[in-house]
């Protein structure tokens, strides 16, 4: 992670390319632990995880990214996570108050070249029937994904 010092309110990336790095180093960050990810995942309760991670062993990681005190202070959903992961972060720029992220999620910190994790989150394993309907879930939209970049024209007709 980078060690610059944060800039001044007129230097900041709008917010989108906040939202962008911030995304960007988590996703550097769990691919450097280990695990595999997804962005955007639409979750069956109608939610979309902005990073889901997917470890060797099956562990199942959302990563909520935040790129302002604004976008903290609307969105009031983080808890819906809990249901659908073993463990939930919420990843913030550098710049970002940490004492508004409540104690029982996991806390990163990212900028476009990497993050850190400041607190771990508890482990609170999802059932097994969930956890495999998920993982297939993960499996056929990264297949999708994959495919669309080698045939975009491609529309699927039932």
């Amino acid at each position: 992670m980078s060690t610059v010092p944060a800039p001044s309110a007129a230097a900041r990336p709008a917010r989108p390319e906040a939202t962008l790095a911030v995304c960007r180093g988590a996703c550097r960050l769990m691919r450097q632990s280990g695990l595999s990810v997804l962005l955007e995942l639409p979750l069956p309760d109608g939610r979309r995880a902005d990073i889901f991670a997917i470890g060797r062993g099956g562990e199942l990681v959302i990563v909520e990214v935040k790129s302002s005190i604004e976008d903290w202070r609307v969105d009031g959903k983080w808890p819906d996570y809990l249901d659908w992961c073993d463990q939930l972060y919420v990843a913030v720029p550098v710049d970002f108050p940490l004492s508004l992220i409540p104690a029982e999620i996991g806390l990163i910190v990212a900028d476009a070249y990497g993050g850190e994790i400041l607190r771990a989150p508890p482990r609170r394993p999802v059932a097994a029937a969930r956890r495999k309907a998920l993982l297939i879930d993960c499996a056929r939209l990264a297949s999708e994904r994959l495919a669309r970049l080698d045939d975009p024209d491609f529309i699927n007709m039932p």
